[in-house]
This record gives C-alpha cells, structure tokens and sequence, in this order.
C-alpha cells in the first residue's frame, strides 16, 4: 500500500515483519471495586490486584482508566481503546467524578466552603465543583464533585483541613454510575454509553 491514509477493509490482511496483525475488538469493562485491591497491572509484592477482578470478562487485554488506591471503592473503567483511555485522563476532557466521602469528624460548613473556594495544596490550586452534605449520613458524610485527575486528590484535600477519610467510594465517572452493579463485580458497558463517553 502506497496510498496515504488508506482505510483497512474487513477482509483485507495487514502483516508488518511477516507477522499477521489482527485487529482487537474494542472492550469497555466498569468494575464496581472492592476495598484492598490496587490499580496497576500486576504488584511484584504480590498484593491484590484490580486486573484479578476483570481476568474473565474477555479475552483481550484491558487497562484501568486512571486509577483508584488500594483503600478507595468505586467505578473504575477498563477498556483496551487507547483514544478513549486519554481521552478521560486529559484535563481539558474534565470527565467529572463524583465521590462519597466519610470523615472521622463532623465536617464544618466553613471548611465545605473551602473546598468550593479552592485550596492550596503542595501541587497548586485546587477546587471542587460541588459539595453537599449526603442527607442521610450527617455531616461526617459529604459528596463531592471535581473533575481533577490528581494523585489521591480527595482524601489530600480532606487532610490539608484537618480529617482523615474513613471511607472514600467513588460513585460516578463522567456518565457513568454504579446503578445495580454490586460492589466486587463488574459489566461490559452498552453501545449507548460508550457512544455518549464518546461523544461528551
């Protein structure tokens, strides 16, 4: 082939270096994850990792989208769509995730006021674009939006004020939510989300 920008056909056969090339079908997996496991591929410590998870959901080799600590629950995206992947890391995307903190304390409304102002952290200015009191938790229980992809950015906003997170559960990423998925398990996303992820 000689022709720039030539589109690959169904039946047509790609080989680099004698070697056949197959084209791997794209896969979107969302874990609901538990307590305890790491996000990274594999631990030469041997800790618990994410990928034990999602090792029967199909047979082409998925990554985690950005990435959850060992203590923190919640969605976590894997997909073997590298456009996609950067796409939801990039800032400029600001894919909004949406997370259920507990403190070990009371949290102040001054100090909720902060988080929507902006805090100086060690790594710059950061602001949350929502926090709210979760009704049914008192205020030891707060909700709170940001579309930062910072490393352990919630519970490092927390501790620049004072508290320690008890729990931290992340219950959105960008459109999607842990409706009916059960902490541990995890489903293939629909053509209609990935359209949507797509499309934002």
């Amino acid at each position: 082939i000689l022709e720039l920008g030539y589109k690959i056909k169904p039946g047509d056969v790609v080989k680099y270096d004698g070697q056949t090339i197959n084209a791997e079908n794209k896969q979107y997996v969302l874990l609901n994850k538990p307590k305890g496991f790491i996000t990274t591929m594999d631990d030469p410590m041997g800790r618990k990792t994410v990928m034990s998870l999602v090792k029967k959901a199909c047979r082409e080799r998925i990554y985690p989208v950005g990435r959850l600590d060992r203590d923190t629950t919640g969605l976590l995206l894997f997909t073997n769509d590298g456009d996609l992947a950067k796409k939801l890391t990039h800032p400029k995307y600001k894919a909004t995730k949406i997370y259920h903190v507990e403190a070990n304390k009371p949290v102040t409304l001054e100090d909720v006021e902060k988080m929507r102002a902006g805090l100086q952290l060690e790594d710059g200015l950061i602001k949350c674009d929502r926090v709210e009191y979760i009704e049914s938790g008192g205020s030891r229980e707060v909700g709170v939006e940001l579309h930062s992809g910072k490393n352990r950015i919630v519970r490092r906003i927390f501790e620049s004020l004072g508290y320690n997170v008890d729990k931290l559960d992340r219950v959105q990423f960008a459109s999607l939510t842990k409706r009916d998925l059960p902490r541990g398990y995890y489903r293939h996303l629909t053509e209609k989300e990935v359209a949507f992820l797509k499309m934002s």
